[in-house]
């Protein structure tokens, strides 16, 4: 019997396939505990037509993405901190900090974990700071460090 999965199933089938499996499987536990919808063509319609608007879901996002990027270039993050000789910091500027203050002053709300800071900002100065907007999306934050 030919079945659409509705849900993963170990061993089986990801979400979305359509396979062959025995009859005596789909009736008495794929289609009983709703894991998987028997492949007529109807439901394979509907199946075609789920692919196609995920799709362009996908692709809105990667635009959206593509804006937020070009939006974030032109912008420059300015963070006070106590510092020492040799513009040393006395603390760190961390990828949290600079979440809060493009949410605060330039109004992007952006997850600290998308904020790829490897290590944090520990002297006086300009730095670039990748941010991850999108799986293939990467978009750079000018971040200027300035004396307290």
């Amino acid at each position: 019997m030919k079945v659409i999965f509705l849900k993963d199933v170990k061993g089986k089938g990801k979400k979305g396939e359509v396979k062959n499996v025995s009859d005596g499987y789909a009736r008495n536990y794929l289609l009983k505990n709703n894991l998987a919808e028997e492949a007529t063509s109807g439901n394979m319609k509907a199946l075609e037509a789920k692919k196609k608007k995920n799709a362009q879901l996908v692709q809105q996002e990667k635009e959206a993405a593509e804006k937020l990027k070009e939006n974030l270039e032109s912008v420059t993050v300015e963070l006070k901190a106590k510092s020492g000789d040799g513009g040393r910091l006395f603390g760190s500027i961390t990828s949290k900090q600079i979440s809060e203050t493009l949410k605060k002053e330039h109004g992007f709300k952006i997850d600290k974990r998308k904020i790829e800071l490897d290590q944090p900002i520990r002297a006086l100065g300009y730095t670039n700071v990748p941010v991850k907007l999108h799986p293939e999306v990467t978009g750079t934050v000018k971040v200027h460090v300035v004396e307290q």
